[in-house]
């Protein structure tokens, strides 16, 4: 979990805009970041398992 000062800091618009770093908006997560759904890859996993993300389901073959 990331702190909470971590968080907020990533939500302010920073003075250089390479200095942007993308987070999970719903646990804040740094690393394994999915760009189309603004979401980590571990948060996207549970919510798709639970259907909560329109349109993915799980593949099997």
């Amino acid at each position: 979990m990331a702190k909470t000062s971590m968080k907020e800091k990533a939500k302010r618009k920073p003075k250089f805009a390479v200095r942007q770093h993308n987070r999970c908006q719903i646990c804040g997560r740094p690393r394994g970041f999915l760009r189309f759904f603004n979401i980590c890859r571990v948060c996207f996993r549970e919510y798709a398992a639970q259907g909560k993300i329109p349109g993915v389901r799980k593949t099997s073959w």
